[in-house]
């Protein structure tokens, strides 16, 4: 292999559309800033009040050891607040705040200015097919992580 091939290589070429898209999610930054992963998880705490960390890193395919940072960073903007658990002390219930709340509000119906940024050279037809072929890949890996297949998804 030389050094030019790499640049047609599927790992590559996903790693880069994954730096695309978090630089095109950059102009979200409402009130806060926040990452494509932070904004997943504090919609996934809004929709499920009172989750804890190891549903939020399943909900999100986020890895688990990795989720704890996410969230701290949330608690540390005032986005969530974490509580004890009722019945095991051990886990923490996880709440989006107003100041969450808001943030979603604000941002959300901008998360679709990304896609279009992102996919702006595609065609409706070329849009749709790429988001097919990605549901397949993703779909996939998810029966992968059910059955037991570990594969790392935390990203770095």
């Amino acid at each position: 292999m030389r050094a030019k091939d790499i640049y047609v290589q599927p790992g590559y070429l996903f790693r880069r559309m994954h730096q695309l898209s978090t630089a095109a999610f950059g102009v979200l930054k409402a009130n806060e800033p926040i990452t494509p992963v932070q904004f997943a998880a504090l919609l996934t705490i809004r929709d499920n009040p009172g989750t804890d960390a190891t549903r939020v890193a399943s909900a999100i395919r986020f890895d688990r050891t990795t989720i704890g940072h996410v969230l701290g960073r949330l608690e540390a903007k005032g986005l969530i607040i974490r509580t004890e658990g009722s019945l095991d002390k051990r886990t923490k219930q996880l709440r989006i705040t107003a100041k969450g709340s808001e943030l979603l509000d604000n941002a959300g119906p901008r998360v679709g200015e990304v896609a279009d940024v992102l996919l702006a050279p595609l065609s409706n037809a070329e849009r749709a097919e790429l988001m097919r072929l990605l549901r397949i890949l993703d779909d996939a890996a998810t029966q992968r992580e059910e059955a037991g297949t570990k594969t790392d998804t935390d990203g770095a």
